[in-house]
């Protein structure tokens, strides 16, 4: 006799949706609109269609979308300064440096200098911690 259960990927996904919208509702209702800004260093197609995908997920869930978008050349320095600026946002609920980076570019610095609680990736060691006890802030969409 088998205990399996067949998971309907896309109801799933509707059901965590509809959720979220909700959440994001009643955060409006109480003058909070959540906002998520993402970076996006070079021009990675995949990357590109990516970001494009969480624009669109946001606003239909009524969360504030930004994108911004960095030149292939983009220094660490330069990027490190406006993960800085962000952290310090009061209106950047949530950052998210979409990877990969350029190769010139350490990715691992640059995850760890996100506000943990602005990590909604989840890779901030701290969160990457908080997850294998058990006591997630975020749970990551993707394995790292």
């Amino acid at each position: 006799m088998s205990s399996a259960h067949i998971i309907s990927g896309s109801a799933l996904a509707q059901t965590v949706r509809a959720e979220v919208a909700e959440r994001t509702q009643a955060l409006q209702t109480k003058g909070i609109q959540p906002g998520l800004t993402v970076v996006l260093v070079g021009e990675d197609p995949a990357s590109q269609v990516y970001v494009r995908n969480k624009a669109i997920a946001c606003e239909k869930a009524g969360i504030k979308s930004d994108v911004i978008r960095l030149t292939a050349d983009t220094t660490q320095d330069q990027l490190l300064n406006l993960i800085q600026q962000l952290n310090h946002d009061d209106s950047v609920d949530g950052i998210l440096v979409q990877l990969p980076l350029p190769a010139h570019l350490n990715e691992q610095l640059v995850i760890e200098s996100i506000n943990p609680s602005k990590d909604v990736d989840g890779f901030h060691i701290s969160n990457v911690g908080a997850l294998m006890t058990g006591q997630p802030l975020f749970r990551p969409c993707t394995p790292y």
